[in-house]
Parts: structure tokens; sequence; C-alpha cells
């Protein structure tokens, strides 16, 4: 019984930190990747059953977007709002700092490495509870 679930905590331990090193990595890799989003505040047009959100960016410049059908439900019924812009960019937005996938990402590599560590902690916990 002893050496099955220290076989079963082993592969838990590596399994779990493997895959939340190698998720980690590629989360790394998507928020590189993402580039740079400042914040503004955005003026928010309701025309022609289209939402179009307007804002200055860090030069100066006007920036300017068709909000997709999340944001613009998410906008429906306000003139102003707080958005992040691409670095760059004049035609990207989006209405959270970080992106869905990087956050995602990055949830699973800790919960991944949250399982090892566990797995690790109960190893030695039954290594010497024997």
């Amino acid at each position: 019984m002893n050496v099955a679930l220290d076989a079963i905590l082993e592969i838990f331990t590596w399994v779990g930190l493997g895959a939340g090193a190698l998720v980690g990595l590629i989360a790394l890799g998507l928020w590189a990747a993402d580039g740079s989003w400042l914040p503004a505040q955005a003026v928010v047009d309701h025309e022609d059953g289209r939402t179009v959100v307007r804002w200055f960016d860090d030069a100066g410049g006007v920036g300017a977007a068709d909000a997709g059908h999340a944001e613009a439900q998410k906008l429906a019924g306000v003139s102003t709002a707080d958005i992040w812009y691409r670095l760059g960019a004049r035609d990207r937005f989006r209405l959270t700092r970080r992106s869905p996938a990087v956050r995602a990402a990055a949830w699973l590599a800790a919960g991944l490495a949250a399982v090892g560590i566990v797995a690790f902690a109960a190893s030695w916990i039954v290594l010497f509870a024997a």
C-alpha cells in the first residue's frame, strides 16, 4: 500500500511541477506576444445599431474602434468607460488590463504547480510517517 501511494505521489509531483512550468512558459510567451496596453478614458457612442469607442492615446492621437458583441453589451447605456488600448495601434481596445488567454494560462500554471507542491509535501509526510 505504501509503495503504491509513494508512486502516485511521485507521479503527481513530477507531472504537476513539470506541466506547471511548461504552462507557465506558455503563459509568459502569450504575455509577451500580447504587447503593451495603456489605460485611457474613452467616449462611447451608440450610433446606427453599433457601439463605437473613441479615446486619446499617449501621443495625443485619437483612437477609435467598433466594439465587438461582448464589449457592446458591457458598454450598453454608458457614455464613458475606462478602457485599455494597444500601444501603437489606434483601432484596438479592450475592457480588461490582461488578456483572458494570458490570465487562463497563468491560473492553469499556478494550479498545476500547486498540485505538484502538495504532492511533494504529502510524499515527505508519508516518507517520515511510515
